[in-house]
């Protein structure tokens, strides 16, 4: 009677099958399933023992055994904490997992849950201590093939690197691809060539982005050009027709984009701390209510500045001061902080072009220029966006063309603003294109 009981227990049996590579997955009768069918045949030779196969498959198609992170592995495991299974069956016990250390994990989650590990090709049981060392012992030759396996494929790399050999991965921007090849794309070599003259002649990786982003400038990924993006351009040395491997520099098989000389002026630029660049690009800059503010009595405020240390300040500073005349009575402060001044009036511009009247006078003027009335809402909108995105030479011309006069008063700040000009500044900032440097 027992025996017959025994008999009568049916197991499920669950067939787990991998492949590596994708390569041969979309033939008619590919790896997985010659896997599967020997399997399959297997479980049909204990069909005396109570074994069935489920007919839920559990195949792991282009993923390495290196790792746990597989989609059909996760839902097996899944299935066996839910008391779904009772027997895992696979072709070879690296189909399983090539890691002694993942293999332990998953023996666990078996005996966790009282579940019998069979391997066709490798007849174990992992229920006894032979059967375990066994297991061991072809875990250990299986982890030492996939690093073997790596250091081969190391190897390889490294000495195809040292001849100057592209080895895969993203393509540059400036180079195309062929016959496992790099190949200058014409076009973008010279948008290349160009980003390094300009950075040499601006000096600025946030002034030089900006102006990218104004001409519409891509990268290889059809995405704008931000900072990391450029100074990881600006580092590559495949510009140079140099390959690199783990620090190495060798001469590569490609033909170079920039020469040596304009590579070295980029980055005598960017061997400079960025606050030192920033410090330069600053100090170039226009000044931006440079003949704009004046004082109560009439005098113009002049732009000046004073270095302490390696900090520069500016200021803005009354001609009464600095040609000693006397006033006769109380005025207004005579040296104002320009950051403090600037902003107070640039908030000021975007408080007016927030107001109703301003609205409808600009989206009345740039609708008879075709402009549609969403993109002029928007760009108003979104002025403080737009005016983070010009160069300081561009913001001062917009600053002329809305400011008409800012007078410093003992009761703070007057603006004078040319509500005119709105819509014609508002025009130039939806439809962005490269400014004359103010003069």
């Amino acid at each position: 009677m027992e025996k017959q009981n025994r008999m009568a227990r049916r197991l499920r049996c669950a067939i787990y099958t991998r492949k590596s590579s994708e390569e041969g997955l979309d033939m008619e009768f590919n790896s997985l399933d010659a896997q599967r069918e020997a399997c399959e045949a297997y479980v049909a030779s204990q069909r005396s023992e109570g074994w069935t196969a489920l007919r839920d498959r559990y195949d792991d198609g282009g993923f390495s055994g290196g790792s746990l992170e597989r989609p059909a592995l996760k839902q097996l495991l899944k299935d066996i904490e839910d008391g779904l299974i009772d027997v895992v069956v696979v072709y070879k016990i690296d189909r399983l997992s090539r890691s002694l250390m993942d293999f332990s994990k998953l023996v666990e989650v078996f005996d966790r849950n009282n579940v019998t590990f069979v391997s066709v090709t490798q007849s174990f049981n992992t229920t006894t201590s032979m059967g375990r060392l066994t297991l061991n012992i072809l875990l250990s030759f299986a982890q030492f093939e996939r690093e073997v396996i790596g250091e081969r494929i190391r190897d390889k790399f490294a000495a195809s690197r040292k001849r100057g050999i592209w080895m895969g991965g993203f393509v540059p921007f400036g180079y195309d691809a062929r016959d496992r090849k790099l190949i200058v794309n014409v076009e973008e070599a010279k948008t290349v060539r160009r980003i390094f003259e300009r950075f040499v002649e601006v000096g600025s990786a946030t002034v030089l982005v900006r102006e990218l982003r104004r001409e519409g400038t891509r990268n290889k990924q059809e995405t704008v050009i931000d900072k990391g993006y450029l100074y990881r351009l600006l580092k590559n040395r495949v510009y140079l027709g140099e390959a690199v491997h783990k620090g190495a520099i060798y001469k590569g098989e490609h033909d170079a984009i920039i020469d040596k000389s304009l590579w070295d002026q980029v980055h005598s630029i960017l061997g400079e701390s960025p606050r030192k660049r920033a410090n330069n690009t600053r100090t170039e800059a226009p000044a931006l209510l440079k003949g704009l503010i004046f004082n109560e009595t009439g005098a113009a405020m002049t732009p000046t500045s004073t270095k302490k240390g390696a900090k520069r300040y500016s200021y803005y500073v009354s001609m009464d001061v600095l040609k000693n005349r006397e006033t006769g009575e109380e005025t207004a402060p005579s040296r104002l902080a320009a950051g403090m001044v600037e902003g107070a009036v640039i908030a000021e511009v975007r408080r007016t072009l927030q107001t109703p009247e301003i609205i409808r006078h600009v989206e009345a003027a740039l609708k008879k220029e075709g402009v549609q009335k969403e993109d002029a809402t928007v760009a108003l909108r979104d002025f403080q966006l737009l005016w983070n995105n010009l160069y300081p030479a561009e913001q001062a011309r917009i600053i002329q063309l809305l400011v008409r006069r800012v007078t410093v008063t003992t009761a703070g700040l007057e603006v004078d603003l040319r509500k005119e000009g709105a819509a014609g500044v508002i025009r130039e900032m939806i439809t962005p294109k490269k400014l004359e440097a103010a003069e």
